[in-house]
């Protein structure tokens, strides 16, 4: 039987949010084919006046009357959910819940033939220039699963489609990424300031350094190591910089920092 909505969504922070403008702003799906429900009623009210969307205070109500279930809560609040929702047979379940396997959202919902999604988006999906890793194996049978379930996540950036046991690798690298990212440019803002510039001057230079930086990696067909000594020219100034960089291990540090993030992501798997 057909559903009265497309999409329906428990839980609205922030990015079940970003999830639902982009979703809505890029008109993938109209805003009355999506319903979303949070036990806060004014991020609800907020969430129906700006997109149009209808709202609910009721998970079940929600998850009876949606053809695609996407659960957007803290996974510590999932079994609470999950009891809530016993006895509903939802088909379509996609998951942004992190570190909560599919396996355990089968059995936690308990009932029917699930097929589940889970998808590690990242922090820069709020602003349409995110990066989603979404394993979609459970719905490979069917296209046109497929093609929403890419597509509705495709509104807030890039996609990659990968197996659910390369998740943990995926937080360490672009889900809590961004969080390396800002660090950098906060410490090239620093170090320009200790150099004399002011803090605006400082923050320009870095971020748009970084923005074209990234950019060039996209566009070039030279690899990195080639595009590294194209700004390294010999006896000049970046060579020196980049001596004092390998000499600190700073690629053991990166290196580091990541097993540390997907050690963790590892741990709260389990």
């Amino acid at each position: 039987m057909k559903k009265q909505y497309k999409l329906g969504v428990i839980g609205c922070g922030f990015m079940a949010s970003a999830i639902l403008r982009g979703a809505v702003l890029s008109d993938f799906i109209k805003a009355k084919r999506i319903i979303v429900s949070d036990t806060s009623i004014e991020k609800l009210e907020n969430m129906g006046q700006e997109l149009g969307v209808t709202v609910s205070d009721s998970n079940r109500y929600v998850a009876e009357n949606s053809e695609y279930i996407l659960f957007a809560i803290k996974p510590q609040t999932f079994p609470e959910v999950a009891q809530e929702l016993k006895g509903i047979c939802p088909e379509k379940v996609i998951s942004i819940m992190a570190g909560v396997k599919k396996a355990k959202i089968k059995n936690s919902l308990g009932v029917g033939i699930i097929k589940v999604a889970r998808c590690m988006p990242n922090l820069p999906c709020s602003v349409g220039s995110g990066m989603m890793a979404v394993d979609m194996s459970d719905f490979n049978s069917d296209t046109d699963d497929t093609e929403f379930i890419s597509k509705l996540f495709g509104c807030m950036g890039e996609v990659l489609s990968t197996d659910e046991s390369k998740l943990d690798a995926v937080t360490g690298i672009s889900g809590s990424g961004p969080a390396y990212v800002f660090m950098f440019i906060d410490s090239l803002i620093d170090a320009g300031i200790e150099q004399g510039l002011t803090k605006d001057e400082a923050k320009l230079l870095a971020v748009q350094t970084v923005i074209g930086g990234a950019d060039m990696v996209v566009h070039s067909q030279k690899p990195l190591s080639e595009l590294i000594m194209s700004v390294c020219s010999k006896g000049g100034t970046t060579i020196e910089a980049v001596k004092v960089l390998e000499e600190n291990n700073f690629r053991g540090i990166i290196s580091n920092a990541v097993a540390a993030c997907v050690k963790r992501s590892e741990e709260l798997s389990r």
